[in-house]
Parts: C-alpha cells; sequence; structure tokens
C-alpha cells in the first residue's frame, strides 16, 4: 500500500494531503477545535455521538476525530496518506494519549476486505474525502455497507458543476505534476481565487478580514491551508445531489440532512439507515 502511494504521488497521480494537514497543525488551537466541534454538532446531534460508534474515513488532520472522541464516541480513524495517519496519531498523542477508545489507522476506502473487516459503526464520517480515491462511487458503496441500522452516513461531496469542473481537474493534475506546475498553480490561482472573495468582499461591504475570521469559526479550517487542498486535490471527481440521492436511496438510506452549494465547494449530506430495508 505504501509502494502504490509513493508511486502515486511520484507519478503526479495524487496530491498529498498529509503533507498540507501536518503544516495545519502548526495553526490548530484550542480555538479552532472547538469550532470544528460547534460544526461536527451541527450536523449531528451530541446524543447521536455519546457512547456510539464512529468510523471517520480519511481522517486527515484528525481533527473531527478529536472532536467526536471529546464528544464520548468511541472512535476509529483511518487514511490511506501515511503522513495523514501520522498527523491522526499526533493530534491523539497531544489531546488524548494512549486513548483505548481512539483507534488510528493506516487503510485504504477502496480496499474491500479491509472495509468489510471493520464491522457495523453507528456513525460513518466521510467527510470531502472520498471525492478523492480515484474511484468515489465504489468508495461511497463500501463506505455505507460500514453503516448499521439506524445509523448515520455524513458524507460530503464535490459538486459537479459540468465544463467547470473539467477546467478544475486539469488545474489539480498540473498543480501534482511536480514543482513547476505547482508553483504555476498557487502563483496564479491563489491571488485569483483570494481576489475573486475580496471583491465579493466589497460588494457584500464586508471586510475581508472578517471573512477570514468567519472562515475560522466555520470548521475551525484555514483557508490558506484549503485553498492548497482545493488547488492540488488529486484525485478529484464531482456528483450532481440527484445522482447522490438516487445512489443511496436503493441501499436503505433516509436523507436527513442536507445543503448544496451553487459553486465548487461540497454538497452535504446526513443519511441514515433505514431499520427495515
Amino acid at each position: 500500500m505504501t509502494d502504490d502511494f509513493s508511486r502515486q504521488i511520484a507519478a503526479g497521480e495524487r496530491f498529498s494531503f498529509g503533507e498540507n494537514w501536518a503544516a495545519f497543525l502548526g495553526v490548530l488551537d484550542e480555538g479552532r477545535i472547538r469550532n470544528a466541534e460547534s460544526a461536527l454538532l451541527r450536523a449531528i446531534s451530541p446524543e447521536r455521538l455519546r457512547g456510539r460508534s464512529l468510523l471517520d474515513i480519511g481522517s486527515g488532520s484528525g481533527l473531527h476525530s478529536l472532536c467526536a472522541r471529546r464528544q464520548g464516541a468511541v472512535v476509529r480513524s483511518f487514511d490511506y496518506d501515511p503522513k495523514s495517519v501520522a498527523c491522526t496519531q499526533e493530534l491523539r498523542r497531544r489531546y488524548l494519549p494512549a486513548d483505548p477508545e481512539w483507534i488510528v489507522e493506516r487503510g485504504s476506502a477502496l480496499d474491500e476486505p479491509y472495509m468489510r473487516s471493520l464491522g457495523l459503526f453507528d456513525v460513518v464520517y466521510a467527510w470531502g474525502v472520498l471525492h478523492h480515491t480515484g474511484d468515489m462511487w465504489r468508495a461511497l458503496d463500501l463506505a455505507q455497507s460500514c453503516v448499521k441500522p439506524g445509523g448515520l452516513l455524513l458524507v460530503a461531496l464535490y459538486n459537479d458543476q459540468g465544463g467547470r469542473s473539467r477546467i478544475w481537474r486539469k488545474i489539480k493534475r498540473t498543480y501534482c505534476s511536480g514543482r513547476l506546475g505547482r508553483w504555476l498553480v498557487t502563483a496564479t490561482l491563489i491571488p485569483y481565487l483570494e481576489g475573486r472573495s475580496v471583491i465579493g468582499d466589497l460588494i457584500r461591504r464586508r471586510s475581508p478580514m472578517r471573512r477570514h475570521r468567519d472562515y475560522k469559526l466555520g470548521r475551525g479550517m484555514s483557508q490558506y491551508y484549503d485553498y492548497l487542498d482545493w488547488l492540488g486535490g488529486y484525485p478529484f471527481e464531482v456528483a450532481k445531489p440527484e445522482d447522490v440521492l438516487d445512489f443511496f436511496r436503493p441501499r436503505g438510506f433516509e436523507l436527513v440532512g442536507l445543503r448544496t452549494t451553487n459553486g465548487e465547494g461540497n454538497n452535504q449530506f446526513v443519511f441514515e439507515r433505514r431499520l427495515v430495508p
């Protein structure tokens, strides 16, 4: 698995999310953790976490695994990127060292024997990750197989914008192609993205500094590191909300929460597996 990951990075077929998350941990503080915890609780009630089992697919920095654990969930976290696994392990070391109810390990959301071995969970959390596996629909199918009857599946997937999404896929592949590609993309598109946001701020008569502060308050994340995540996030797949609903309905899920976007971000879904198929 490690050899496959290293080969994909060297071939420009994958973005190193773990490197980005490692840098993010340098700015992570208690305020960001509380904001991320509040965001998690807006998607799922504390009662659905306390004493329940939660599988964090693609744990990344480990921030939301930490938030779920602080809310009393028994957490199992895994990621395909070894550096992301190291980040999650670092957060556990910092805040909940040797915690027996928070397992951190390496695994792939596309490894069917591994996914089947995990068992069933009250909550499966796959937020903004399965569209980066290279086989999104298969990853979604394996993820849903881990949800208990009556359990919840929280998924965020990039919105399908048609031609714009195809352009962004080419940009992300360019970013991952090597140092020159990475420099070209960041040097041109970070100013573009930030400039576009500043124009929106001026139209709304809002301070750009306030926007950055509010961004931190949203999910505890960093806009700069999220820019890099967006520009380099490859593989890259997208989905229309109706296609996601059509996928999960025959698999015994009912939509209980939805937040859509008309732009480049994620459509956010909360599904509940029906007790009776």
